[in-house]
């Protein structure tokens, strides 16, 4: 089924640029649907279409119904530049909803930015990718803040003293986070007592964890994507490692526990929302997204939702659909009710919302706290 899903994803963007009609209104996407981080962007992808959808079930924008065209990155920061070029030049898109790794959408918001083309990441938190331009945005809080809220939550909630970090030099969002929880973790009085790296890719992590080991540390900060931090969990356990493991939102998917196993039980990450949220705006997304689905929603789908909406919204309130017009509706977003929370956009196009800390339980992301910017 997943590999039907896919192959029709593929499809649709050529049927929509030879199908358009002047009854609609062409909105692009480009998402990691192939590749080592593939849950990403599939559920990303399925948020956003869950939000159309029901657009579009409402009457659409403008008496218009909106056309989604979707471009597969694969996982790579050229093919990201390469489908944002290929949305506006080819499908005259008259917005982009960017990509979830922080990477690809450096590589791609600056063409975005160049074509006065408004781009708006569900996920990307590097404070670069917004610095590409006015017409570049995202839903989500930036690494900055999630650092922080790491670096608090170990030394209040976890009354950590000393800290390792291991983080993925290759990446830009493991390298950014690090860099803050290490900031943020010494102006609370704690000690980094080691900082590791490895790249994204590795299946080895012994040699690092028997450094991290040797230093005898209270938590390992490990910002990276799930697709290492399973194994690097499963190796920590086998070293006799069993502090707790913590992370950011790059933790956030089912084969987190599929990789990590028990090993990843009982460990934190900062991420974008919570399914056990009594909020009734969140409980009717999960509804709607399970009957559409038949899976719960992680957070990138629900940032993806949340940045559809915007996105929609700004166009609705646009007084026609050039760049310019819908930038600057963007802009002015203030208290957008979302189900990732309520999100208003500052001055360097970021959102301003708050972040939860989630526990690994297996399949479930059991809440542990809110924490505030």
């Amino acid at each position: 089924m997943k590999n039907l899903f896919v192959a029709l994803l593929l499809v649709l963007p050529l049927l929509s640029g030879c199908t358009k009609k002047e009854n609609e209104i062409v909105i692009g996407e480009y998402d990691s649907l192939t590749g080592s981080d593939a849950t990403f962007g599939l559920s990303t992808n399925k948020g956003v279409r869950l939000a159309l959808d029901e657009i579009n079930a409402a009457g659409g924008v403008k008496g218009k119904k909106i056309s989604l065209v979707t471009l597969d990155d694969q996982g790579k920061n050229e093919e990201a530049a390469s489908a944002t070029t290929r949305l506006i030049t080819q499908n005259n898109v008259v917005a982009i909803l960017g990509g979830v790794a922080s990477g690809r959408s450096k590589a791609a918001a600056p063409i975005a930015q160049s074509h006065g083309v408004p781009f708006v990441s569900p996920a990307s938190t590097n404070p670069d990718v917004t610095k590409a331009g006015d017409y570049v945005f995202r839903v989500c809080f930036i690494d900055p803040f999630q650092g922080l809220v790491m670096a608090k939550f170990a030394s209040e909630n976890l009354k950590v003293k000393k800290a390792a970090i291991l983080r993925d030099v290759k990446n830009d969002y493991s390298v950014g986070l690090a860099d803050v929880f290490s900031a943020e973790f010494k102006k609370r009085g704690g000690e980094i007592v080691a900082d590791l790296s490895y790249q994204a890719g590795d299946i080895d992590f012994k040699a690092q964890l028997t450094q991290i080991r040797s230093k005898n540390p209270d938590a390992i900060y490990i910002p990276g994507y799930y697709t290492e931090v399973g194994l690097i969990a499963q190796q920590a356990r086998q070293l006799g490692l069993k502090v707790p493991l913590m992370g950011g939102d790059g933790w956030d998917s089912d084969k987190l526990y599929e990789i990590g196993k028990d090993a990843i039980n009982g460990n934190y990450y900062s991420n974008h929302y919570t399914t056990e949220s009594t909020d009734p705006a969140v409980t009717e997304f999960i509804k709607k997204f399970k009957a559409k689905y038949s899976e719960t929603p992680d957070a990138l789908a629900a940032l993806g939702y949340d940045a559809a909406k915007i996105l929609v919204a700004a166009i609705e309130r646009a007084p026609d659909l050039s760049g310019k017009a819908i930038r600057d509706e963007l802009a002015k977003t203030k208290d957008f009710p979302g189900v990732t929370g309520k999100i208003s956009l500052n001055e360097n196009r970021d959102a301003v919302k708050s972040a939860v800390v989630i526990q690994v339980d297996g399949n479930n992301r059991k809440f542990i706290t809110t924490i505030t910017p």
